[in-house]
């Protein structure tokens, strides 16, 4: 990329404060931007990273009013101007032309739409479906009677195990698994044994799964992931959950079997829900959470410690008695300071 600020602001329809001439070659971060560089500022709170900032141009809101060396360019958001500036100037995404490679491995009775491609060492075995325009990438293992839908994205090295649903639209990043075996033994004297997981995952329309997520077939019916929700990168989904519509699930969260997620909810990395659990349409959960109770919608919620299983018991206990306690040393604080003094005299 070679451009100036002047073209930049443009092509952003941003107010340019400063040298418009002066040429940019690279986007960046703010906290690696050096000379010749275009970055942005997301939000006035991180104005620190601006005024050390080394960039040559650096994008900011409409309500950044302090003056720097750099040249400005300001915009209504940051942060989706600076996709915009990327989306223009970036390499064209890579696509793979229709077709299948002569060493993939299909099943004489799968059905296979048009235009779709199929990479190097793929397996899709009997009874699948897979819908037009979709790819399967490279060592992509699709098992008995998956069904996937059109336009869908199977990056290389992803796993959709028998009978699992795939929606339309649906991107897969590599290493995901679907449908491996929920996690349920019924354990006695003599160890734990298996139940049969012989249910089905299912996934809808406009999902995308991150790199290394792993979502568990159900024990019985099936473990569903609903229109739109965005799991990100490292991510367990216990067998017969329910995520909802738009839901937002970050790194390293883990989920264990039978909760059902709302719709537009968001679970910050390293979130930990026990089994059963709802958690309400719009709720948040803030990172490191561990959920151990129903969260309502539009509920917000924080915490967990690890300490020994009764001193936590009575912490949790007194903790619910605080508001009380709280008032009651106020009202002996106003008592002792009307008159305390008096009677020590």
């Amino acid at each position: 990329m070679r451009k100036t600020a002047r073209e930049i602001s443009e092509l952003l329809g941003g107010e340019l404060v400063g040298d418009g001439d002066v040429v940019v070659t690279r986007l960046t971060g703010i906290l690696s931007a050096g000379k010749g560089d275009v970055t942005f500022l997301a939000r006035s709170a991180y104005a620190a990273r601006a005024r050390a900032s080394q960039a040559s141009v650096i994008i900011v809101g409409r309500d950044w009013k302090e003056p720097l060396p750099q040249t400005l360019i300001r915009v209504e958001n940051p942060s989706a101007a600076f996709q915009r500036l990327t989306e223009a100037t970036a390499p064209p995404p890579v696509k793979f032309a229709p077709g299948i490679h002569p060493t993939a491995v299909i099943a004489p009775d799968a059905i296979l739409g048009k235009g779709i491609s199929v990479q190097p060492y793929a397996v899709i075995e009997p009874g699948a479906v897979i819908g037009d325009d979709t790819v399967i990438g490279a060592y992509v293992y699709v098992g008995h009677e998956v069904r996937i839908g059109q336009q869908c994205m199977i990056y290389p090295h992803v796993v959709i195990r028998d009978r699992c649903l795939v929606g339309s639209r649906v991107i897969m990043h590599s290493g995901v698994v679907i449908g491996a075996d929920g996690f349920g033994y019924d354990s006695g004297p003599q160890g734990h044994k298996k139940i049969p997981q012989l249910g089905i995952v299912e996934i809808e329309d406009d999902v995308e799964i991150g790199a290394n997520t792993t979502v568990d077939r159900a024990r019985f019916d099936r473990t569903l992931i609903r229109q739109g929700a965005k799991l990100d990168n490292l991510v367990q989904i216990g067998h017969n959950c329910i995520i909802g519509r738009h839901a937002i699930i970050c790194s390293q969260v883990g989920i264990s079997g039978s909760c059902v997620i709302g719709d537009w909810v968001i679970l910050a990395g390293q979130v930990g829900l026990a089994d059963h659990l709802n958690i309400g349409d719009g709720a948040v959960a803030l990172a490191k959470s561990g959920l151990h109770q129903d969260v309502p919608p539009k509920g917000k919620v924080f915490g967990a410690v690890a300490r020994p299983a009764m001193e936590e018991m009575k912490i949790e206990a007194c903790k619910v008695r605080l508001p009380e306690l709280f008032a009651r040393v106020k009202q002996i604080e106003k008592r002792l300071g009307e008159g305390g003094e008096e009677k020590k005299g």
